[in-house]
């Protein structure tokens, strides 16, 4: 699942900021303002240093950072979002987290149940699905940057859990702890990376029919379409 499919999960990601970049912004903002409640510092503040990552990454212009920040740490307002997570099934029966940053939380869950209806799924009970999921660290580096050898020993030596190749590229993979020191080892050595993020990656995949995949996809699309949705997480073993 850290292989191949993730990375099918980066193209996605960059294909709907390409496509809907001001929505993006805007969850990315939420991100932000949640993150710059613990404290407007990025150096003192882990998770807002990730945020403002993902808003650079997404190229979000600094002063809309900013604004972001300051809306989280109450200098210019403030908006009261909590985060949710939805659980539940597909087609096919495959797996769907759904992370949400919301300021009204029984109207995100009725729009997010309409979605799973309307695509076949169903929406579960808490830890319905949540259990063959895993947080980690997971940083994702094209094949031609460098050598599979090197790799192992920079990331290895940092205390990396694995390394997975594909035709792609590699994927890093990291506990929670070690996720920072793996990430500025892959940095001091001069590695780009295409992806560093701490995500949601299944024990175990479901294999799925072109038509399964398709109605999948789709469901995926709709549930990111929502403004409240900041990440769909599945147990969807993506063909080639």
């Amino acid at each position: 699942m850290a292989g191949h499919s993730h990375w099918k999960s980066i193209k996605h990601k960059k294909a709907v900021v390409d496509a809907r970049r001001g929505k993006v912004w805007s969850k990315l903002a939420r991100l932000i303002i949640i993150a710059a409640k613990r404290g407007g510092n990025p150096d003192d503040n882990l998770a807002l240093r990730y945020a403002i990552e993902k808003a650079r990454a997404a190229n979000m212009p600094n002063d809309t950072i900013d604004k972001a920040v300051k809306k989280g740490t109450g200098e210019s307002g403030s908006t009261n979002y909590e985060s949710v997570l939805y659980e539940g099934y597909g087609p096919g029966g495959v797996a769907i987290l759904v992370d949400a940053l919301t300021d009204n939380r029984n109207r995100t869950a009725g729009e997010i149940r309409v979605i799973f209806d309307r695509a076949g799924g169903a929406v579960g009970a808490a830890n319905s699905v949540g259990w063959m999921f895993s947080k980690l660290g997971i940083i994702a580096i094209e094949r031609s940057l460098v050598r599979e050898d090197t790799l192992l020993e920079i990331a290895l030596e940092a205390g990396a859990a694995d390394v997975v190749s594909s035709p792609e590229g590699y994927t890093v993979q990291t506990g929670l702890q070690e996720y920072e020191k793996v990430r500025k080892a892959v940095e001091a050595a001069g590695i780009a990376m295409a992806s560093a993020e701490i995500t949601l990656i299944p024990s175990q995949t479901v294999a799925m029919s072109a038509e399964v995949s398709t109605a999948i996809q789709a469901l995926i699309d709709a549930l990111e379409e929502h403004d409240d949705v900041q990440n769909v997480y599945t147990n969807a073993q993506w063909g080639e």
